[in-house]
């Protein structure tokens, strides 16, 4: 019966992470991992949640079952983390259900758009993270392309944004990155956002914003602009966020799925659906990452450490780009990498061809994606001379 499996070609980046684990090279530096490094390559455990992990522990609470939308209290917090004041508004209904990471709430945000609201079509950014596809796919709807960034590929060309999403039609769906976009770091400014809002109000589009930088671009608050805005304006959205990059908990699978509108009726409704979808597909969310989470942002202490060393997060990836930039500038001074310094996260679209890419890893073993995508944060004192001295000679 399974030899009718055809095999399937490694994923992109997972496969790359195979390969460099088994290059030999000591030297090796992996710019192609989604997630965030410190100065010495690990990627650290944050105090934040080592302080949770021990009250937990202290607390030796239970490990039955959560409910089928999880832990009441985290989705209180979630929901006030990504709405801010407006979670007090008495207009404004949000309902929150906790997931197994971000990739999870997005397929449940497929599953809700097909089977509830009979939406057949998706439109996502070009480029996007390399998932989104598989994801909306697997959901069975058709995935179409909006265009986003210019000729160069390093910064984002709005006009053409703009008329692309012209070949929309009302009802169908629109993903968008929230902040910090992947795999580009290009993001729009709050004008941009401004008129996005009305473009996917106007056409009648059905929006799912991915939020799975919170605190990574400018701050936790002005992250959420472009979701706060839309729901200010009159918008209903559904929202899927994660905290394995801004809480560090990439193995605990830890996100949830928001729904907004302005009755508190349709939330009533929109959290019935939310949690049949969810019933048939793994019953209810893990508990441990959850509560780590739940422990942090409602601890004012913890949350205060957690903001702290979120701060810390962002300003040494900001750093690690003018580092970075300064030092090309000086190896390549005819061309112009201010672009990086204005892209925002752990990841830059380089300019680097896929050429240049398959000579830096098969010359100087180091990794990063064929589309020119690198982790910023896979950059550090020790790797970055080596680096730059590589990347000078394939450029």
């Amino acid at each position: 019966m399974f030899k009718t499996a055809p095999l399937n070609p490694p994923d992109s980046i997972f496969g790359l992470i195979e390969q460099f684990k088994k290059d030999t090279n000591p030297e090796k530096i992996n710019l192609s991992v989604g997630v965030y490094q410190d100065e010495s390559g690990a990627t650290p455990v944050m105090k934040c949640v080592r302080m949770a992990e021990q009250k937990l522990l202290d607390a030796a609470g239970t490990k039955s079952y959560l409910p089928i939308d999880g832990s009441t209290s985290y989705n209180t917090a979630v929901g006030r983390l990504i709405l801010g004041d407006l979670d007090d508004q008495a207009d404004v209904n949000s309902v929150t259900a906790q997931t197994p990471g971000g990739t999870v709430s997005l397929r449940l945000a497929g599953e809700l758009l097909r089977r509830v609201f009979n939406v057949d079509t998706i439109w996502m950014s070009n480029p996007t993270w390399a998932n989104h596809p598989k994801i909306y796919g697997a959901a069975g709807l058709n995935v179409k392309k909006y265009e986003y960034l210019d000729e160069q590929g390093t910064r984002l060309d709005f006009d053409r944004l703009v008329t692309s999403l012209e070949d929309t039609q009302p009802h169908e769906a629109i993903l968008l990155h929230t902040v910090c976009h992947n795999p580009t770091g290009v993001d729009p400014t709050q004008e941009q956002w401004e008129q996005l809002c009305s473009i996917i109000k106007e056409r009648q589009l059905f929006p799912i914003f991915d939020f799975a930088y919170q605190g990574f671009g400018t701050s936790i608050d002005a992250d959420a602009f472009p979701i706060r805005r839309f729901v200010e304006s009159g918008g209903e959205a559904l929202i899927c966020n994660s905290f394995s990059k801004n809480f560090g908990l990439y193995a605990e699978r830890v996100g949830g799925i928001t729904a907004v509108s302005h009755d508190a009726d349709v939330s009533r409704a929109m959290l019935s659906q939310i949690k049949l979808t969810i019933r048939t597909m793994y019953s209810n969310p893990p508990l441990h990452g959850g509560a780590i989470v739940d422990a942090v942002l409602n601890d004012p202490e913890l949350r205060t450490v957690w903001e702290s060393e979120l701060t810390e997060v962002r300003n040494r990836i900001q750093q690690l780009r003018d580092t970075f930039v300064n030092a090309m500038q000086t190896r390549i001074p005819e061309k112009d990498f201010q672009y990086i310094l204005q892209q925002r996260g752990m990841f830059s679209y380089s300019g680097l061809t896929a050429e240049q890419v398959e000579r830096l890893r098969d010359e100087y073993s180091i990794y990063a994606l064929s589309s020119g995508r690198i982790n910023i944060a896979g950059i550090n004192s020790g790797n970055l001379e080596r680096l730059c001295d590589a990347i000078a000679a394939v450029v």
